[in-house]
């Protein structure tokens, strides 16, 4: 597997990211050809033995269960300091902006919401999800 840095940061990342639209429950979210868990693990699994250290999430995927399914199998087949995990965060609703949150708040909300989701404390790389 081939590593490059990823732009001006100090993260290394492999030059193959694993996206993860395609896992989470089927009968959550947009999509109804998703990966169930079982699937998701594995190929994740096989990338981490490839040398696939870089993943791509984001809480629209499925409602979160992407999120769900990657961090569960981060834990069981890695260590967090050997890999790069990015996720996204939708804009506010309409909703949102009436009741008055900020932008920052629903950020905040989004980020700890995706933190539960993934079981982590941290991501490495934060995305507006547009």
């Amino acid at each position: 597997m081939k590593y490059t840095r990823l732009g001006r940061s100090d993260l290394t990342v492999s030059r193959i990211c694993m996206g993860c639209m395609g896992f989470g429950d089927a009968g959550q979210g947009q999509h109804a050809w998703t990966l169930d868990e079982e699937h998701s693990r594995e190929i994740i699994r096989h990338g981490l033995e490839m040398g696939i250290n870089f993943y791509d999430t984001a809480i629209a995927y499925q409602s979160g269960t992407s999120e769900q399914y990657l961090g569960r199998a981060l834990r069981d087949f890695a260590k967090r300091d050997e890999v790069v995990v990015a996720t996204k965060f939708l804009p506010r609703t309409q909703e949102e902006i009436e009741e008055g949150v900020t932008g920052q708040r629903h950020i905040e909300r989004m980020i700890n919401k995706s933190l539960q989701n993934l079981g982590m404390d941290h991501v490495d790389l934060y995305i507006y999800h547009m």
